[in-house]
């Protein structure tokens, strides 16, 4: 069972899913459209509970997860959402002990995410050229206590990265076509290469740079997120939904002179082999 201590980050919700994240402090208060909530009544208590506000109204107390870190830092651009940075984990390969360079930092929100898949042991290389930004991402990242695991770099990425043979790479830059030579420097062989842009026309300048560059399995994906509302007697799609927020380029550090045919996943319109029942398992 969670317990909530004192100096701990605690999710409240509220009536009709109101969301304060607040971190917890001896004496302190937090006041809602709903009433105060006393820290007192939440320090040493467990967590995943319902507590009421001084009007009595119901709240409930929650762990944040790294969902809800991300979308509640201070954001001064947009950020790279839950939905791709999870992905991101998945296709880069990361865990605990990896050392992965990202740039932009941007709010630091991606740096979050990166942070906690590879600590305690792993170590985030954070470039951003912006000192504004890169102080916002700093704090944000100091506020959830993952500073540690993060190193902050002020840098023009085009004049190169500090570190090599790292795991992984990842840019959420303009251009990311303009580096990549500076991003085979620094990955160590078959080491996982990621991008994220906006607009088609970006994605072919990646793709066509990447080919130069002698980077292999190369995929491009966009993900669509569509929420319902969890009633159970009109369950139906939510009114909004995220939608395009990126198109995430993958690739991987090739050593060879040249990239064999196979050494990109398969482009076709027919079923991908994905789509297919694993050999051995009965659907």
């Amino acid at each position: 069972m969670s317990v909530a201590q004192e100096n701990d980050l605690v999710l409240l919700i509220g009536p009709r899913g109101k969301r304060f994240m607040i971190r917890l402090r001896a004496g302190a208060s937090q006041h809602t459209h709903k009433g105060v909530i006393q820290h007192d009544a939440l320090i040493g208590q467990p967590l995943g509970r319902q507590v009421r506000s001084h009007l009595g109204e119901p709240f409930l107390a929650l762990e944040p997860s790294t969902h809800d870190l991300m979308m509640n830092v201070r954001r001064h651009t947009q950020i790279i959402y839950p939905k791709e940075a999870g992905y991101i984990l998945l296709k880069m390969n990361l865990y605990n002990g990896r050392q992965v360079i990202e740039a932009g930092s941007g709010s630091g929100a991606l740096a979050l995410a990166l942070a906690r898949a590879v600590m305690p042991e792993g170590r985030i290389y954070s470039y951003e050229s912006r000192p504004d930004m890169q102080r916002n991402a700093i704090r944000n990242l100091q506020r959830v206590g993952l500073s540690e695991y993060v190193e902050f770099k002020s840098r023009d990425i085009g004049e190169g990265f500090d570190e090599t043979d790292v795991d992984a790479l990842f840019l959420d830059v303009r251009s990311p076509w303009d580096y990549l030579e500076q991003s085979r420097r620094a990955l160590r062989g078959g080491g996982f290469f990621g991008a994220l842009v906006p607009t088609t026309n970006q994605v072919s300048n990646l793709v066509a740079g990447l080919e130069r560059h002698r980077f292999g399995y190369i995929e491009v994906e966009e993900l669509l997120l569509r929420p319902y509302k969890p009633v159970p007697e009109r369950l139906r799609p939510a009114d909004t939904m995220v939608g395009h927020t990126g198109y995430l380029i993958f690739a991987r550090k090739i050593e060879l002179e040249e990239i064999a045919d196979e050494a990109s996943p398969p482009q076709s319109d027919e079923a991908s082999p994905d789509d297919a029942p694993t050999e051995g398992i009965t659907p």
